[in-house]
């Protein structure tokens, strides 16, 4: 029997895909064979009935606790881009007082701080919007060479790119919880038909702004 998937024969994409995290959540749902499914387990046999309620209920707990997970999860990565926000407030101002920045800039980075909640998808828009602005005063860092030698400037800077890297690792552990929650609700047939009755969908996964994807295209060297 062959290959399903023959890297030496298949056909290839020369030129490479490019990927995207879809912005959507899709809701659980079960359809009549599940509800007949736990009809039978009471009318015909009511141990099992029993049981089965009690794994519902230890299902419902693991959802509730996954949620819960989810929220540190992005409470970590808010904590992060509030402490970037406030490292850029500071860059723009170290660089404001050598050379004339953009004033649209300290106006966009106040407005980060508003403490507003975030939903996943504005959570991602932010993450995108905050890149933009790093990449804005990296650049009028570079197009001055003396600024170099200002410590304080080239401190706020390697902070931003500490921060940054802090922000990549938590987005990882982000994802991977919210993997889990994807994959539990469409457990058949406790969690699946737990998470149906509560309304339950998958969650967004944080992905990679329009900014940090058009560096990565780059040319570095």
């Amino acid at each position: 029997m062959a290959n399903e998937l023959d890297e030496m024969n298949a056909p290839v994409n020369p030129n490479g895909r490019d990927v995207n995290v879809i912005e959507k959540q899709i809701p659980v749902k079960v359809g009549i064979g599940s509800k007949i499914f736990e009809v039978l387990l009471w009318v015909c046999l009511l141990i099992p009935g029993i049981v089965f309620q009690f794994k519902k209920v230890k299902a419902q707990t693991y959802l509730s606790q996954l949620q819960q997970k989810i929220q540190h999860d992005a409470s970590q990565i808010d904590n992060y881009l509030e402490q970037r926000v406030m490292i850029l407030q500071n860059a723009a101002k170290l660089l404001d007082k050598a050379i004339d920045l953009d004033k649209s800039t300290f106006t966009q980075i106040a407005a980060f701080r508003s403490g507003t909640q975030l939903t996943d998808s504005e959570r991602n828009q932010v993450a995108g919007q905050i890149d933009g602005l790093s990449n804005k005063i990296n650049i009028a860092f570079e197009n001055y060479p003396d600024l170099k030698a200002h410590q304080e400037i080239a401190d706020a800077l390697q902070q931003n790119s500490y921060l940054q890297k802090e922000i990549t690792a938590a987005r990882e552990l982000y994802n991977d919880t919210v993997e889990t929650w994807n994959s539990a609700i469409f457990e058949w047939p406790t969690k699946m038909i737990v998470a149906a009755k509560k309304g339950y969908t998958t969650r967004i996964p944080f992905s990679a702004s329009q900014e940090i994807k058009a560096k990565a295209r780059e040319v570095f060297f």
